[in-house]
């Protein structure tokens, strides 16, 4: 029965205490709770879900855990019901020794809102020590003339329950002679003392046996004993006395071993061995008597080993001096042990939230960190801090809990790892620190665009260049990681020239190297303009752009094209007329050539490739023009074949030839009557040469007056354009065919080659009268030139159509024939001896004859000498209508003539050192030269 009714006053006792702790916790407002000592494993100590606010099954995921120092963990967290349990069996006597309240402190940590809360756990005591005495038997000696009244000191004993656990009485066994005295100190505790209650008689009784037993007050109450022999010796009536009752000594905990403490001292009255004293140390425990030494003759007190003030700070020892008459004297030492500051502070990294991303909010929590220093007062109070330089502090939280925390926002492209140093220093003279390493790693967000080194860029490709060749690389740079720095390419959607921009050109996503779909042609296309797209990969992605400038460069694939003189289409060869009176550098055609290409693509050179008489002619290597080169001589042969290459000066370099027939003659029918003779086998009879006369009037007739009738028209929509240019203020609109072609601000006029045809009434015959062709519009070499004349630039040319622009057109001339001095001459020249002008002969009837005996002879064989046309009577087209190019392509964007300085002048005008006749147009020319 005694079992059961322990174990249900222990229950009532854990439920007294819980409801105690319960009540203590409203009282203070903190949360606290109480548990008896020596329960079993899994004891409920308090419910902790329902203090906190939680419900059981969220404490697992809001991290819920107990932060406590020490390796032993005595509390634990139920899972399932959120409750706090104790986790093995607690002996309050170990884990407090004799302290009047047993209290455990423990943290309880909320992870997912970064939160501690502290909890008060007192271990209450049971009654489970027995007092005990530190010997089992004790000796005393009295001497049988002890007074009645004498006091004798028993041993203690120790109990290290507390309260009504620990020890609360002694009882001594019933005796005739010895009676039990009680003494209570200043500090609680009872000291029995053996009191003589009668003389002693040695020879009556030598020895007399006691029993001391020492009671606590528990339920049930527990007690010890220990046997006293009293022994009754002879006289010796002086006991030893201390010098002081009490010593009291403070002594460092760094003190070396076998430092000297104290030294105490009794003395004995008597004489002899009567008064000699021995020193015991009493009342000591194992661990006291270790740290200390006592030399028993002189009582020395002196350190043993090493003091620890963390482990104890207060020493009670008991002195007793002894006689050989076995009279004792008793005397207390107390060592107060001082701090120093040996201890470095602790510091344990409870909580590390790692990586932690770039964009957390300033305040995001990285850590929890604990500190500790084992020693006390400053020596114990530390202080935590962080290098400044870094974008973290600690803040102080409850029970020397830190929390490191962000002050500002991280950037992972500017530091991705940071090695984070917690200084933890005592207040201690010498202060002692202890550094913690954190390694805290940045997880990267997408905050940066992919970003190009340059703001724009210039590619060159050239032409007739391969499909699917490699034009540009492109790369973007972007700082973030992983998938937030792959950067994908592409290209904006565009169009150039209606086409999208796609279909020219094509970009790798991943490398960003652009390849040209298409085979480019500088002729159509001579840049594109993209705009590339670098994307990255990441949650939302970021991109920028870059724009790309595509040149296409000229290669020399186009052969120089002639556009004057245009070759026949019949298949017959053009014949240009060259009187026999010519002078050296007469000119008798010029050879005008275009390129399709640019640069020195485009550059032509004229050479003269073969002729009849070598010799004879020469060309202008840069202006195409072919001019004799020494005086004709009658020797001469009649018809002269040329071959005139005009070539670029590309690499390799193209070229193109034209052959002219250059006939040798002071007039047309001279030129008729030779080449008959020449290329006319046999003369037909009279009867089919008056069949072809008559034929060839009708022809000539017809001819001529379509050709008058077309020329009218002609003149009249060119005077109609030319008012309506004045009037609507237009620019270059009216300005005649003896136009220009250029590039890049070098122009380079075109002759004009105009012919007049009149038809005059003689006798009964119509005369045909062909003047003379018309040079007022030609090219003028540099070398004519002034010196001081400057190149004519684009600004020139500009200011050029400007003035042709403002400028009125003079009305047009009522008689549109030429006037003598309007005969052509050598381009360029400036006076008499250059001209070379063609002889002033009249066409008379043998002309007219001549002709068509001519085209008689043409229409009897079928075949053309003169190579024209028909209706042109095998005449070039140099004797033809006015020749104006206006259908020829204008290639002025890729034309250059190296050399040649052109300047439109009036030939006619300045070899009769007058202005022409007439004035028909030539006013604009004039302004020009002013300018110049």
């Amino acid at each position: 029965m005694a079992a059961p009714r322990n174990h249900h006053g222990r229950s009532e006792l854990a439920l007294l205490c819980v409801l105690l702790g319960t009540l203590w916790e409203i009282a203070t407002g903190q949360i606290q709770y109480s548990v008896p000592e020596e329960t079993d494993r899994g004891t409920f100590v308090g419910n902790i879900s329902r203090d906190l606010g939680l419900e059981p099954r969220e404490m697992t995921k809001r991290g819920v855990r107990i932060i406590s120092r020490g390796r032993t963990q005595l509390f634990s967290l139920s899972p399932h019901s959120g409750s706090l349990v104790t986790a093995g069996r607690i002996d309050r006597e170990e884990l407090c020794a004799q302290s009047a309240r047993c209290l455990v402190n423990i943290n309880i940590l909320v992870e997912d809102k970064g939160k501690l809360f502290g909890i008060e756990i007192e271990i209450t005591d049971i009654n489970d020590n027995n007092p005990k005495f530190h010997v089992e038997s004790l000796e005393v000696k009295i001497n049988e003339i002890a007074s009645p009244g004498a006091r004798y000191p028993l041993p203690e004993a120790v109990d290290p329950d507390v309260g009504m656990n620990s020890l609360q009485s002694y009882q001594l066994s019933p005796s005739h002679h010895f009676s039990l005295d009680l003494q209570t100190r200043d500090d609680g505790t009872i000291t029995p003392e053996l009191v003589l209650e009668h003389t002693l008689d040695r020879e009556e009784e030598a020895t007399h046996h006691l029993v001391l037993t020492a009671s606590d007050g528990g339920d049930p109450r527990r007690s010890s004993t220990v046997h006293i022999h009293v022994t009754v010796l002879d006289t010796n009536d002086n006991a030893p006395v201390f010098a002081q009752p009490l010593y009291r000594v403070k002594v460092l905990e760094n003190v070396p071993s076998g430092t000297l403490l104290l030294t105490v001292a009794a003395s004995d009255p008597d004489e002899g061995t009567n008064g000699k004293v021995t020193y015991k140390l009493q009342k000591i425990n194992g661990k006291q008597s270790s740290l200390f030494h006592l030399n028993e003759n002189n009582g020395e007190i002196s350190v043993s080993k090493n003091l620890d003030y963390e482990e104890c700070s207060f020493y009670e020892l008991e002195i007793q001096a002894e006689d050989v008459g076995a009279l004792l004297g008793r005397s207390k030492v107390l060592i107060s042990v001082e701090d120093v500051n040996d201890n470095r502070p602790e510091v344990t990294i409870t909580s590390l939230f790692n990586p932690v991303l770039e964009n957390s909010p300033p305040g995001t929590v990285i850590a929890f960190l604990n500190v500790h220093d084992r020693d006390s007062g400053k020596n114990g109070q530390v202080v935590c801090s962080t290098r400044e330089d870094l974008p973290f502090k600690l803040e102080s939280s409850i029970n020397n809990y830190y929390r490191l925390v962000t002050w500002k926002y991280l950037d992972r492209e500017k530091v991705s790892i940071y090695n984070i140093t917690v200084i933890a220093s005592d207040l201690g003279v010498p202060p002692m620190s202890t550094e913690t390493y954190i390694t805290l790693i940045v997880a990267d967000t997408n905050d940066n665009p992919p970003t190009f080194p340059q703001a724009s860029y210039s590619a060159y490709i050239p032409e007739n260049n391969l499909r699917g060749a490699s034009i540009f690389s492109l790369t973007a740079h972007d700082p973030d990681s992983q998938e937030n720095a792959q950067v994908t390419y592409s290209v904006t959607e565009d169009t150039t020239q209606g086409v999208p921009l796609t279909s020219y050109v094509s970009i790798n996503s991943d490398t960003g190297v652009l390849y040209a779909l298409q085979s480019f042609d500088y002729e159509q296309i001579q840049d594109l303009q993209l705009l590339v797209l670098a994307s990255d990969s990441g949650d939302p992605p970021l991109s920028s752009n870059v724009s790309l400038s595509i040149f296409v460069l000229d290669q020399n694939d186009n052969t120089p094209e002639i556009l004057y003189p245009a070759l026949p289409t019949d298949g017959s060869t053009g014949v240009e007329l060259a009187p026999r009176s010519a002078e050296p550098g007469y000119l008798v055609t010029k050879v005008v050539a275009v390129d399709r290409d640019s640069g020195q693509n485009a550059w032509l050179s004229y050479r003269l490739l073969k002729a009849s008489e070598p010799g004879l002619f020469s060309v202008g290597l840069h202006t195409g023009e072919l001019r004799t080169a020494r005086a004709l001589l009658d020797r001469d042969a009649l018809k002269q074949n040329l071959v005139v290459a005009v070539q670029d000066h590309g690499q390799p370099p193209l070229s193109a030839t034209i052959t002219l027939t250059v006939a040798v003659a002071d007039s047309i029918p001279e030129v008729l009557a030779d080449l008959s003779s020449i290329k006319t086998p046999g003369i037909p009879d009279d009867s089919d040469l008056t069949l072809h006369l008559v034929v060839a009037v009708v022809i000539v007739s017809c001819v001529f007056l379509t050709f008058v009738i077309v020329l009218l028209v002609l003149k009249l929509q060119r005077w109609h354009k030319s008012r309506l240019l004045q009037t609507s203020g237009s620019g270059l609109v009216g300005v005649p065919a003896s136009h220009f072609m250029g590039i890049d601000g070098v122009q380079a006029f075109l002759q004009t080659y105009s012919h007049e045809v009149s038809l005059t009434a003689g006798s009964q015959t119509s005369n045909l009268i062909f003047p003379q062709p018309n040079y007022a519009d030609t090219l003028i070499s540099q070398g004519s030139c002034e010196k001081n004349d400057p190149l004519l630039t684009a600004v020139d040319f500009r200011e050029l159509k400007e003035e042709a622009a403002c400028a009125q057109q003079a009305p047009p001339n009522t008689d549109w024939r030429f006037s003598q001095a309007q005969r052509p001459g050598t381009s360029g020249s400036q006076n008499g001896d250059e001209t070379g002008t063609w002889p002033n002969n009249q066409f008379d009837t043998e002309m007219l004859q001549a002709m068509i005996l001519a085209s008689a002879s043409e229409a009897a064989d079928g075949s053309s000498t003169l190579g024209g046309g028909a209706g042109t009577m095998g005449l070039s087209a140099r004797y033809g209508p006015q020749f104006t190019l206006q259908h020829v392509p204008d290639y002025r964007q890729n034309v250059y003539i190296p050399g040649s300085n052109a300047t439109l002048t009036n030939a006619a005008g300045k070899r009769d050192g007058k202005a022409p006749a007439g004035g028909n147009g030539n006013k604009k020319k004039s302004g020009k030269k002013e300018k110049k």
